[in-house]
């Protein structure tokens, strides 16, 4: 049940379910305090980068000085007559340098930036002031209910991936999930119990955005979707589809009527407890830049990985295609 938007019904109508959260004003944006407090800080760094690589190189020097004739007299024991002693294979050579063409670019594809910056603030209050409270307040409900809820919402999901692991041709997973939601809602009581993980059978859910992307869809420009969180295009079309797949397939008709409503706010609040990240609480002012990088980067990786079987030998990595054509990440 895709319920991240039904959640909205019951956060607004239930409140505030833990009075012991605290809500903090978010900092207005500066950028040009932030770029001079960020500069200061990358040159602390580097300073003390610099002044341990040449202690380092101090006491390196000293230690081969003091190591050196002892060191010279054994190798020319060791070494055969009329010969100098060889060095073993591979001793004393530095690895390969790592050219540009390796390193991932640090640009990324966002047309839509002051629309998704807006986004981010609105769903970090959002976040702050309503959602983590009523999260902080389902955990506190016994562990055993807690995994049964959890259990219970990824059981009907297997549905979902059952369908999309048919349209990638991944039939051998297809079978895993549609045995997994046949034995967790029968021997597991209608998923409450994941007795298929204890078969050997473990969750790897899928949906429309994996589908899209085995297709050969590029994951297109970045967007921070309201209450969702950070996506891209892709991504968002995956999202609008799995909601509408749910729906027509309505397994047991918990996907029509009042009912719904409940249920998708109560799986919105499960998913939401199981999620250990907190606006603005990494310290970097770039917090917005790199969540977006590693989004981004970590769904490129995740679409090589899906074409690696049918990609052909000597085929250029989606960086390496990046850094050819100087393109942001995504484009």
């Amino acid at each position: 049940m895709k319920s991240r938007i039904l959640a909205t019904a019951m956060i607004f109508l239930g409140g505030c379910a833990s009075q012991e959260m605290s809500i903090r004003s978010q900092p207005p944006e500066n950028p040009a305090a932030e770029n001079a407090a960020a500069a200061e800080s990358a040159a602390a760094f580097a300073a003390a980068a610099t002044a341990a690589a040449d202690t380092n190189v101090a006491a390196a020097t000293n230690t081969d000085g003091a190591n050196g004739n002892a060191g010279g007299n054994a190798a020319s024991a060791a070494a055969p007559a009329g010969g100098a002693a060889q060095p073993a294979e591979g001793a004393g050579q530095a690895p390969p340098p790592v050219t540009p063409a390796d390193a991932p670019s640090m640009r990324t594809y966002d047309p839509w930036e002051r629309l998704n910056r807006f986004t981010y603030r609105f769903n970090a209050r959002f976040d702050e002031a309503f959602f983590l409270p009523v999260a902080n307040g389902y955990r506190r409900i016994p562990s055993p209910v807690r995994s049964g809820v959890h259990n219970f919402f990824g059981n009907l999901s297997e549905v979902d991936s059952v369908i999309n692991y048919t349209l990638q041709g991944r039939f051998k997973f297809g079978v895993r999930s549609l045995g997994r939601f046949i034995v967790n809602s029968t021997v597991g009581i209608g998923g409450l119990f994941d007795v298929a993980k204890k078969l050997n059978l473990p969750g790897a859910p899928t949906g429309l955005s994996t589908t899209l992307a085995k297709w050969g869809m590029h994951p297109g420009p970045y967007l921070v979707i309201p209450l969702l969180g950070p996506s891209t295009l892709r991504d968002g079309l995956g999202f609008v589809g799995d909601y509408a797949t749910s729906y027509a397939v309505d397994v047991a008709k918990l996907y029509r009527g009042d009912l719904s409503w409940g249920l998708g706010a109560v799986d919105a609040v499960d998913q939401r407890a199981n999620v250990n990240f907190r606006y603005y609480s990494s310290g970097s002012p770039f917090e917005y830049e790199n969540i977006r990088f590693l989004y981004v980067r970590k769904t490129l990786i995740e679409d090589e990985g899906l074409r690696a079987k049918t990609a052909k030998k000597g085929d250029k990595s989606t960086t390496q295609q990046e850094n050819e054509t100087d393109a942001p990440a995504g484009k």
